[in-house]
């Protein structure tokens, strides 16, 4: 009995394609987003916070914003465009390489966010936009790996 309702439960899961393709559109939002900040900020501006926030200028003013001198947001972009190249392969390698590149992603997004609430003392509305995208990228390629590593590409 518990097989047969075990294997109900591993059919509920979303299919691989499925989970590539939100994988796929999450990381191009993501691109677009770390791109807006990355080009706000390269000319000695910072990205515009909706309704008239000062919290994107504090952050973007921040020393917190730049790692050896390069806008964070670029390693955004990179993170990113990783991401999305594993979304669109498939295999084990692809599946690990996204779970790996997800993890660091969402734990790099956890210690910004951190920074922005506890050091910063400011929010950037597109840093929560990509903190999210980043955790729903996680939890995508979490379910690709733990439930289709060993499945046939």
């Amino acid at each position: 009995m518990a097989t047969a309702a075990g294997a109900g439960a591993a059919s509920q899961a979303p299919a691989e394609g499925t989970l590539r393709a939100v994988a796929v559109f999450a990381a191009t939002v993501g691109i677009a987003v770390a791109a807006y900040i990355a080009i706000a900020d390269s000319g000695d501006g910072a990205p515009a916070c909706i309704g008239g926030s000062e919290g994107c200028r504090t952050v973007a003013e921040s020393s917190h914003s730049h790692l050896l001198g390069v806008n964070i947001a670029i390693f955004g972009v990179l993170g990113y465009l990783l991401l999305l190249g594993a979304a669109l392969m498939r295999g084990d390698g692809a599946r690990m390489a996204g779970f790996l590149l997800a993890l660091v992603g969402f734990g790099y997004s956890v210690f910004l966010t951190y920074l922005e609430l506890f050091v910063i003392d400011a929010i950037c509305q597109w840093c929560v936009v990509s903190a999210l995208l980043m955790a729903a990228i996680f939890a995508v390629n979490a379910a690709r790996m733990v439930r289709y590593v060993g499945a046939p590409p």
